[in-house]
């Protein structure tokens, strides 16, 4: 147990200091802007999503360390090249005669320099094609897939060879499908009909949580604070629930028994908007969340550098290493809500009725 609190607190530290070093080598720049927006760019930046995989770089030397990504873009026709074209936002790419620019992390069709026309609410008015970019988050992503996937795989492949004992990565992985099963899937939804929504549940659950823990560490990931990947989440609840619910589901939706029909007549319009807002309060929590989490975690990081004295910075150091260790907790958290919600949801939807 102390040599696990140990490596906890090792790996929060390397988190605390590896973003500061990041901080300071954004922020010690001579007459290249306000040191307060520098910090608001570098957070802005890891809180976006982006079209290569720049684990840090140092734009004194000019200089990016990581790996670019596909753009895969549809612009009468299919358009496929490496993200290094774009030179980190720093250059036009020409496909085939076409030209497209990097801006805010969005992909515009331009001119040859690259030129960026605005409307009269100064939002760019280029044409912007559809883009199936290969992106950090769906990096981030498939890697977690993968990881589950052979975690997942081994604690089955252990299973069957020791008589249901788990051996290795299973030991982590066996309570926790445990109380997934026995704490939130047969509580909510009951012993009779649990086991098809099984699958479903431990995957969101360790799904959001491995993206969570990964947007802890200095690389800059931030997929759950993607309104876009929560909204695909809680759309996947939103079928799941509607598609598998019962008579009586929707029966307590349009005709609820035993109220007077009066009364159902101006419930049933409220009942039937409930079932939208259901998926869209797991969208907004989540990404609202982990959204918040990285925001304040960073900005107390940045004060580092804004106090620039022995008082400020020591308490400012001291105030993100705890906010570190809490956001562990939220990120378990808030994988944790997530699947109980939608256990909940299942279940409200295969109710069977009272008499």
């Amino acid at each position: 147990m102390q040599k696990r609190t140990v490596v906890k607190f090792l790996l929060i530290f390397t988190f605390v200091f590896t973003a500061s070093n990041l901080f300071a080598k954004e922020s010690e720049k001579e007459g290249k802007g306000d040191l307060k927006t520098e910090i608001k760019g570098f957070i802005d930046h890891h809180l976006k999503d982006s079209h290569d995989f720049t684990l840090f770089s140092d734009k004194e030397a000019g200089t990016h360390f990581g790996f670019p990504l596909p753009v895969i873009l549809w612009d009468n026709g299919l358009k496929v090249f490496s993200s290094s074209k774009f030179h980190h936002g720093d250059a036009v790419a020409e496909v085939n005669g076409d030209y497209y620019k990097l801006y805010h992390s969005k992909v515009y069709k331009t001119d040859a320099e690259g030129t960026i026309n605005y409307d009269e609410h100064h939002h760019p008015s280029n044409v912007k094609p559809i883009d199936f970019s290969i992106t950090k988050n769906v990096v981030s992503m498939l890697l977690v897939s993968l990881l589950m996937f052979f975690m997942f795989k081994g604690l089955a492949r252990s299973y069957k060879k020791n008589n249901s004992i788990p051996t290795g990565v299973g030991r982590f992985l066996e309570p926790l499908v445990l109380f997934i099963r026995d704490d939130i899937a047969i509580p909510n939804i009951g012993e009779k009909k649990y086991k098809k929504y099984m699958s479903f549940l431990l995957t969101v659950f360790f799904f959001i949580w491995f993206l969570n823990l990964l947007g802890m560490t200095p690389i800059g990931v931030n997929v759950t604070g993607n309104i876009a990947i929560t909204f695909a989440l809680a759309l996947i609840v939103f079928l799941i629930t509607n598609l598998t619910a019962n008579k009586n589901y929707w029966g307590h939706i349009f005709w609820m028994p035993g109220v007077p029909t009066f009364m159902k007549v101006v419930l049933a319009p409220i009942e039937l908007l409930g079932v939208f807002i259901k998926p869209f309060s797991l969208m907004i929590r989540l990404y609202a969340n982990m959204t918040a989490g990285h925001v304040v975690l960073m900005s107390i990081i940045g004060m580092i550098f804004l106090f620039k004295n022995w008082i400020g910075g020591p308490l400012s150091f001291g105030l993100a290493f705890a906010l570190s260790i809490l956001e562990l907790l939220v990120a378990a958290l808030q994988a944790y809500i997530f699947t109980m919600l939608s256990a909940l949801y299942f279940g409200m939807a295969n109710e069977e009725a009272h008499h």
